[in-house]
């Protein structure tokens, strides 16, 4: 999808600091209040929750009873499941939410407002959490809630209410139009990639997770304290270097906009993005936490502070999403935000970064690493298998480049089966069955030929990303794409390799990542 920014100003980067096969129309900006929550997502809480996966069957069944769920994606209509790889493994994509609902009685004791109870919540973090095909990899790229966005028609089922779609509206009021699978529907028309899940917390929980683990070590690089002389600001106050926050700090490092960077909702995200991986290296290294009781407590809140898709619904559902999520490891999980400028119209709201943007986006799409190493993920998918002789290679050859509105290219696939047998490959021949594809495709029906079927991809140059299994054919089947309308020899990928500097990169791994402090806002 291509990502309008209307205004091309300078982009807005960081300033420092710092396999398995899947189963399954606002106002000028004004500050925001001081009791405004926000809530953490639940990555983390998955991993306590199944600490406690081995109890007893009834309270099993209580914990089950906990989780709160509701429809993946009410919008009127969704993306197709990425494609799987050539060893028939599914990219797996987690939409993590937190929301800023102030419905509870401890989200209040937090610093919520009673005056805001029973309003629609917004959805203040947004992280899209894309795992790896081979399970290798992990990338996450967050939304700052000032962007604005299209957001579509959603249907809210369960008043049966329909919102009808906006055509530029703030990230975070998707949330308000039916609940979470509005969210999703809004990520899916943004990214043009499938979700299979979302994670949803409005989120108490996170002071007891922090406790937990002993707190969770974050780094500023002065003094800070994020507080305005008109009494706006998280509150947050920690000396200079590293310090292990928890209970309301942690809230407080999550909440701190004014004291981070330049004072914007990126810097808050950089912030989260410390946060997390530095919460996911503590739980790694803590992997047992020796209470039981705490363990217990730890499950209760963590199970009612949860609202998932109903295919993430149970205790045990989640347990197997986070042996997914364990197999990445901590050096391969790369933390980015969406590149912004500043909308035109208003300097305090963003737009995505057209170019890095989509650049970005698209790495995610084709399931690309962030963190550079797409070439050597790529060779490691060579197969072991032999190829057969060229000469001895039966290949069809079928004509998918009508796609997107575009007539299919006149005599694509003899083009193609003709520049086969050029190259050695006598028994190319083309195939009329109907296919549509916009990127090219190598098929083959079963693993013995999966070596014939890279053979040929690289005569012509095809990228053996593009090479996968398939139960849709009978033997090794090339579907020439839209991305191959013309010429003898598959176009040299422009397809970047490494996300862009804009993007704010963050290693799972840099333990020394440390936020600059906001001019002003030291002591």
């Amino acid at each position: 999808m291509t990502l309008d920014a209307q205004a091309r100003p300078k982009n807005r980067g960081r300033h420092g600091g710092g396999g398995g096969r899947r189963r399954h129309g606002t106002e000028p900006d004004a500050p925001r209040p001081k009791r405004r929550i926000l809530r953490w997502t639940a990555l983390t809480l998955a991993v306590v929750i199944c600490g406690t996966a081995g109890a007893g069957y009834l309270y099993y069944e209580h914990l089950n009873a906990n989780i709160k769920k509701a429809r993946l994606n009410l919008g009127d209509s969704a993306v197709p499941e990425a494609t799987p790889n050539a060893d028939g493994q599914t990219p797996l994509n987690i939409l993590l939410i937190g929301s800023d609902s102030r419905n509870t009685a401890e989200d209040l004791k937090l610093g919520g407002s009673k005056g805001d109870v029973g309003r629609p919540p917004l959805a203040d973090v947004q992280m899209l959490l894309h795992v790896s095909a081979d399970r290798s990899n992990m990338s996450v790229v967050s939304l700052p809630r000032d962007t604005m966005i299209p957001i579509p028609k959603c249907t809210d089922p369960d008043k049966n209410k329909v919102y009808d779609a906006l055509s530029l509206s703030m990230a975070n009021e998707s949330l308000g139009r039916g609940g979470p699978g509005c969210t999703v529907a809004t990520w899916e028309k943004l990214t043009d990639i499938h979700i299979d899940h979302f994670m949803m917390v409005d989120f108490s929980g996170v002071v007891d997770m922090a406790d937990a683990i002993g707190g969770v070590p974050v780094c500023v690089k002065q003094n800070v304290y994020s507080h305005t002389s008109d009494g706006h600001g998280s509150g947050l106050k920690l000396k200079a270097g590293t310090t292990p926050v928890k209970g309301k700090q942690a809230l407080q490092w999550l909440r701190t906009r004014y004291g981070f960077e330049d004072g914007t909702d990126i810097g808050r995200t950089h912030a989260q993005h410390m946060y997390m991986n530095s919460m996911v290296r503590q739980l790694r290294e803590n992997a047992t936490l020796g209470n039981p009781t705490e363990m217990r407590r730890l499950a209760e809140s963590a199970t009612k502070a949860l609202t998932v898709d109903e295919g993430l619904g149970t205790v045990k559902k989640l347990y197997d999403l986070t042996g997914q999520l364990q197999k990445v490891p901590t050096k391969r999980i790369t933390m980015t935000t969406l590149p912004t400028v500043q909308w035109s119209q208003n300097r305090n709201r963003l737009v995505p970064a057209a170019e890095d943007a989509d650049q970005l986006l698209s790495m995610v799409r084709d399931d690309t690493p962030l963190d550079g190493r797409a070439a050597k993920h790529r060779t490691e998918q060579k197969s072991k298998d032999p190829a057969a002789p060229d000469g001895s290679l039966a290949v069809q050859v079928r004509n998918g480049t009508g796609t997107d509105g575009q007539a299919p290219t006149p005599q694509r696939a003899r083009t193609v089966a003709q520049v086969l047998q050029g190259k050695g490959f006598t028994r190319a021949a083309s195939d009329l069955t109907a296919a549509a594809e916009a990127k090219t495709q190598l098929l083959f029906p079963s693993a013995d030929l999966e070596g014939d079927a890279q053979a040929v991809a690289e005569a012509l140059g095809i990228p053996l990303s593009q090479v996968r299994r398939s139960t849709d054919v009978s033997g090794v089947t090339l579907i020439v794409g839209a991305d191959w309308r013309t010429g003898d020899t598959y176009p040299k990928s422009k397809s970047p390799t490494k996300a862009p500097d804009t993007a704010a990169v963050l290693p799972g791994n840099k333990e020394d990542a440390c936020m600059e402090v906001q001019k002003g806002f030291t002591w």
